[in-house]
């Protein structure tokens, strides 16, 4: 397994250094750069203009800035960003963290109630419960995470209204004062309480999607596996309904949910920046857009950087969970 783990980081170095190269050419490929926007501004001449590019070396070719900013990813350095003046680090960190907390909350909010709805509706296949949670999963696929987003914010202000206090907060990651102190000179538990209270609408909103799709795949595999021939003959052996179900059919058909995993973690970055926009989440998809704006090309490259290395942790993780679910897969 070491060596397998070892092979497989070996193999994803010229994936990362493929998607940041094409992501940085592209960077490059648009018109004008961060202190372009400046020209405009008569408080600066050209000469003025030049020396800020020579300074945040905008004006060396594109490859030579894409040289730099790998030597310095592989130290740990991921540069300066342009419009804080401070290391890209320390521009992203929070962001990203505030991240990670919507993203951790959805994956489990995902798997806790998909794996037991999409078991409930293939163990009682065309019941009105699976009739129902088929439609909610059709729904749930069919709506849009911005749409969703929109409907969450009014349905917690139609609460506010009815009764007169918030029932969910309305947008933001947490209150500004908590029973009467401010956030941060509140104790820890109840600074993690309000927001976790902040994050679940946005947890329900970003995971509603992911939560529709798994629950469709886990009946389907559910009721395929439940007719193989092993599982008919652990039934003639005598074995309890309850074995049959969680060891012989769960056991496989869970397999394709485990490798959904490598996809699931960047996928949720995507979708849950669309909740983090539309809902004032401070995480890493409003700072990406900012960065866009400005062309500031170290804070993109940053982002940019961390959801490879996720997709790539992520398809690692699925790859080693598959192995320890399935027993026919072994890696040597």
């Amino acid at each position: 397994m070491t060596a397998y783990i070892i092979r497989r980081f070996i193999h994803l170095i010229p994936t990362f250094l493929g998607a940041t190269f094409l992501a940085f050419l592209i960077i490059q490929l648009a018109p004008g750069d961060f202190v372009t926007r400046l020209e405009l501004d008569p408080s600066y001449n050209h000469q003025q203009i030049e020396n800020l590019r020579h300074l945040f070396g905008l004006d060396q070719p594109f490859t030579v800035q894409y040289a730099k900013w790998l030597s310095g990813f592989l130290k740990g350095y991921l540069g300066i960003s342009l419009s804080y003046q401070t290391d890209v680090w320390q521009v992203i960190k929070p962001r990203l963290l505030n991240s990670l907390v919507l993203v951790t909350l959805s994956i489990l909010f995902i798997y806790v109630v998909s794996i037991p709805i999409g078991i409930y509706s293939a163990l009682h296949q065309y019941s009105w419960g699976d009739r129902f949670w088929t439609t909610v999963a059709f729904i749930g696929l069919a709506i849009p995470n911005f749409f969703f987003a929109l409907l969450m914010l009014y349905f917690a202000l139609y609460l506010k209204d009815v009764f007169g206090h918030e029932i969910f907060p309305i947008g933001g990651m947490r209150s500004l004062y908590i029973a009467g102190l401010d956030f941060y000179s509140a104790p820890k538990w109840r600074q993690w309480l309000d927001i976790l209270w902040h994050a679940v609408l946005p947890v329900i909103v970003s995971g509603t999607s992911g939560t529709a799709g798994l629950t469709r795949v886990m009946r389907t595999q559910m009721l395929e596996t439940k007719m193989q021939d092993y599982v008919r003959t652990a039934r003639a052996k005598g074995l309890p309904e309850r074995v049959v179900i969680y060891k012989h059919i769960l056991r496989n058909a869970i397999i394709p949910i485990i490798a959904s995993i490598g996809f699931l973690l960047p996928d949720l970055f995507g979708g849950a920046g669309l909740v983090e926009v539309v809902m004032g989440w401070p995480g890493l998809t409003p700072l990406m857009l900012d960065a866009l704006f400005s062309i500031d090309v170290y804070i993109i490259m940053g982002s940019i950087a961390i959801s490879v290395v996720l997709l790539m942790i992520g398809n690692l993780l699925s790859d080693l969970l598959l192995a320890w679910v399935d027993p026919r897969i072994r890696y040597s």
